[in-house]
């Protein structure tokens, strides 16, 4: 059998060579560089070109590069391949990490001193008191941030698709009930998957729902948001802040208006990033899985889409 590396926007030459050394009875190929496709069976992929599966007639395993699987068109691919993603406990530890440090950074008004900074301006004020983060999304990285949180004596309430428990915090997973749940957030942090359901869930009316002292720190992917409902909020004192880390189209454009507004703090996607060593492993692990005939693991529920 072989692997095919499909990773768009990305050097993979320490890709290439770590499977190489895990893997060193199979033959590993980057694409378009691919001697025979109909060997293909497995692929590493992320934003792979989507005029490539069609040439996998023999693919059986698919794994997304980083924890979510948006990057791959599920619909093109056959039902019998099998789609996992990647599962990395430093994930979890820097995405709580991010998190909890741009909600303190808010709540000690950081960005509003910069601000002043530059213009010479002392003018020291009381942190906010604000301290109810809702988190959307209640998976493995948004857990992960509920216990960072809440050891630091913030409140915690969370948002899923599907029922989900956790000591201390106020989880529900009924549509009908988030409004009442967004109109008492201080923080909303959203670490939803993508999905149909999910995209642009962050508009007009969404924002709406939240108290004009509320921040949104957005952590998952930049399609979640409609960015001019998001500025329309910000301009219109509707919301105080705003905290992005992910964005529709990256990189960020010059021209983007997100880059210079004074109530947006902007990082470069780099809030928790894939470990090189971690992700190789388990995709070693599910291709000798998969030459042994058993189940890979981390897989993805194709109905859910994540």
């Amino acid at each position: 059998m072989s692997v095919l590396v499909a990773i768009s926007g990305r050097d993979c030459s320490k890709i290439m060579t770590a499977l190489e050394a895990k893997l060193p009875d199979v033959k590993i190929s980057q694409w378009p560089h691919c001697d025979n496709l109909n060997d293909i069976e497995f692929v590493l992929a992320w934003l792979a070109p989507e005029d490539m599966w069609v040439q996998l007639p023999n693919l059986k395993g698919v794994s997304s590069f980083g924890a979510g699987i948006d990057s791959i068109d599920l619909n093109v691919l056959p039902k019998n391949v099998v789609v996992t993603r990647i599962v990395d406990e430093n994930l979890a530890h820097d995405m709580a990490e991010y998190v909890l440090a741009h909600i303190l950074a808010h709540k000690l008004r950081l960005k509003e001193y910069i601000l002043k900074q530059q213009d010479n301006q002392w003018c020291p004020k009381r942190s906010y008191r604000d301290k109810h983060v809702v988190i959307l999304g209640f998976g493995e990285l948004g857990q992960a941030c509920a216990t960072r949180l809440l050891i630091n004596n913030f409140s915690v309430s969370a948002f899923s698709q599907s029922a989900k428990s956790m000591a201390d915090v106020n989880c529900i997973h009924q549509q009908a009930a988030l409004p009442n749940l967004l109109n008492k957030a201080d923080y909303l942090v959203c670490l939803l998957p993508l999905t149909p359901q999910t995209k642009g869930i962050i508009d007009r009316n969404l924002l709406a729902h939240l108290p004009p002292h509320a921040v949104l720190i957005n952590v998952s992917r930049g399609q979640h948001v409609v960015e001019k409902d998001l500025l329309h909020a910000l301009d219109q004192q509707q919301l105080r802040a705003a905290t992005l880390d992910v964005f529709t189209q990256e990189p960020l454009g010059d021209e983007h208006p997100f880059w210079q507004h004074p109530k947006i703090t902007l990082t470069p996607h780099c809030a928790a990033l894939s470990d090189l060593d971690s992700v190789t492993t388990q995709i070693a692990q599910n291709v000798e899985r998969l030459k042994l005939g058993l189940d890979l693991n981390h897989q993805v529920d194709r109905t859910k889409g994540y």
